[in-house]
């Protein structure tokens, strides 16, 4: 199944799922072209993982494997959807994009383990880790260069697992061009391992995102850049960069 949350034309935000016919809630078929496609979750949080590839750890200067996973946060005014503008933040000159998926909660948890961990997951959705390099490189804690308004697109929907492969491919376009791409299977840490690593000391809400982590190539982001992050399984995240 593909869960998707829309406003219709009344101005309502209607909870529904995506078929080969439209949108479909509340027993009425909407067309996705006259509805405002909204983030497909809104989380209380958002917890990511730095570096979830290793060739993305090479190009960063760090050779090493870790033993856990790295993990900063992103917060709520962040997130923005399938369709809105990427907004680059004034006076900065390096403001990249990292394609990911990530993983969507299910019920509130804490303390679970790998074995358990699927039972929380509700699906998966594309994201894309919007990143401020000027302020990244001079912080400790990424607050400016990660966390500032919009710098997270996601959508445009919610997979569930079972539409997911266990190698589904992840890539990002800019223009038409593919500039990253791997697979799931190159990811450091495993689903699994994410969730529990992360749910260790952290309650997890329902809706809460764990953004998994970019491979290699972020790249510089200009205006007018049409941005696009693909998930096998999930689809398409589609915005457009423009100057605030």
């Amino acid at each position: 199944m593909h869960k998707v949350q829309f406003r219709d034309a009344t101005g309502i935000v209607r909870r529904g799922k995506r078929t080969n016919d439209g949108f479909v809630a509340g027993g009425k078929t909407y067309d996705p072209a006259a509805v405002d496609v909204l983030p497909p979750t809104d989380p209380t949080k958002v917890i990511c993982q730095a570096g979830g590839y290793i060739d993305h750890r090479e190009e960063s200067g760090f050779e090493d494997r870790p033993e856990r996973p790295e993990l900063f946060v992103k917060t709520p005014n962040c997130v923005v959807g399938h369709g809105d503008a990427i907004e680059l933040p004034p006076g900065r000159e390096t403001v990249e994009f990292e394609a990911e998926f990530a993983i969507v909660i299910a019920d509130q948890c804490r303390g679970v383990s790998k074995d358990e961990a699927m039972e929380y997951v509700e699906g998966f959705t594309c994201v894309n880790d919007i990143s401020n390099r000027d302020d990244q490189q001079q912080e400790r804690n990424w607050v400016r260069g990660k966390a500032f308004d919009g710098s997270l697109p996601a959508g445009p929907v919610v997979a569930t697992p079972d539409e997911v492969p266990d190698d589904a491919r992840l890539v990002l376009r800019r223009n038409g061009e593919v500039e990253q791409e791997t697979t799931r299977e190159h990811m450091i840490f495993s689903v699994p391992e994410l969730v529990a690593d992360v749910s260790e000391l952290i309650t997890l809400e329902p809706g809460d995102l764990i953004a998994t982590g970019t491979p290699f190539g972020p790249d510089d982001l200009r205006p007018g850049d049409i941005i696009e992050v693909e998930f096998e399984g999930v689809g398409t995240l589609r915005n457009e960069v423009t100057e605030r």
